[in-house]
């Protein structure tokens, strides 16, 4: 089982009471990956929601012709596959380790099963991916508007 101590330093659970992090500890697994390795791949099924514990994680798609196009490095602490707790399909993007990491994940049965126990649970992290996802819109929007003003 992976300590809260640990789990509290991550983004989407910081904001949780010891009783959440107990939780969700509780159903957390981790997962090492090799520099190179592949947590996912576009079109495999969605797992659940990743934590970045250590290393580094890059997100990726394949252009229509052939080029894989990073769309985000993520660091420690950082979040993905949010997306596969609130739409049933499969990823879009693939996940690649650029250095040995670490990663957890919240398996996704075992997450809406907690999430349907405990409604104030599910909506304070409901609540976070919200914000984080927000955050990441405007600084999108804003490097987009920057390049389109410059161009």
């Amino acid at each position: 089982m992976v300590k809260t101590e640990v789990l509290k330093k991550q983004i989407l659970l910081e904001d949780l009471d010891s009783e959440g992090l107990k939780k969700i500890a509780g159903i957390t697994k981790k997962m090492s990956l090799k520099k190179g390795e592949y947590l996912f791949k576009e079109k495999d099924d969605t797992k659940g929601i990743y934590l970045l514990h250590t290393g580094k994680v890059e997100i990726t798609r394949v252009t229509p012709d052939g080029w894989r196009q990073t769309l985000v490095v993520l660091t420690p602490g950082h979040f993905f596959g949010e997306l596969s707790i609130f739409e049933k399909r499969q990823h879009v993007a693939g996940a690649i380790a650029t250095e040995d990491s670490e990663v957890f994940l919240l398996p996704k049965d075992k997450f809406e099963k907690l999430t349907d126990e405990d409604i104030s649970l599910a909506f304070n992290i409901t609540k976070k991916i919200a914000i984080v996802m927000s955050k990441n819109v405007r600084r999108m929007t804003d490097k987009f508007l920057s390049a389109l003003i410059s161009y």
